[in-house]
């Protein structure tokens, strides 16, 4: 059995993924291999909740050109996913 942090990576904290929160839809990166089934049960874990949907994204990175030639960003998977039960706190505890 994988190790749920190696599945789930960070959350990604943008404009779009804000709005996104106060209907309860969550959008994490996650490692590239990784299936739907092993996210949910991953963030079940992590989290204790009970996920509703999952919809996943395979962003290629970008190219671009340097003086000393050709660069890539790296490839990202992004999960946006939708919680049934609970809610998940991705800011951490903070007093």
């Amino acid at each position: 059995m994988k190790n749920p942090h190696d599945i789930i990576l960070r959350p990604v904290l943008t404009e779009a993924s804000y709005d996104g929160i106060a209907n309860k839809d969550y959008t994490f990166e996650v490692a590239l291999k990784a299936n739907k089934t092993e996210i949910k049960i991953a963030l079940e874990r992590i989290f204790g909740v009970k996920i509703g949907s999952i919809a996943t994204q395979n962003r290629k990175g970008k190219t671009y050109r340097t003086r000393n030639g050709i660069g890539k960003r790296k490839d990202v998977k992004r999960a946006i996913v939708t919680v049934r039960e609970g809610t998940i706190d991705i800011f951490g505890d903070q007093a």
